[in-house]
């Protein structure tokens, strides 16, 4: 997962740009996890949304290798 995206002239890392977007859903889900009832059992319910952020960004990192074109990947 070296590849960078190049948008609007600028060149990212890809992990950075997944990174972003998997804080954006965490961010999304922050309610529903503050609803679950997992939240009450847990010594520090920030770890939580941690582990849903790692997951996330974890998981659309291998979503966009396996499926994004390597043309838009530099």
């Amino acid at each position: 997962m070296i590849e960078e995206i190049h948008i609007f002239g600028i060149y990212l890392p890809s992990a950075l740009a997944w990174a972003v977007v998997a804080l954006l859903v965490t961010f999304l889900l922050r309610g529903v996890l503050h609803r679950l009832p997992l939240r009450v059992l847990l010594w520090q319910p920030a770890l939580l949304e941690l582990a849903a952020f790692f997951v996330l960004w974890w998981g659309i990192a291998r979503l966009a290798d396996a499926y994004f074109p390597y043309r838009l990947l530099s």
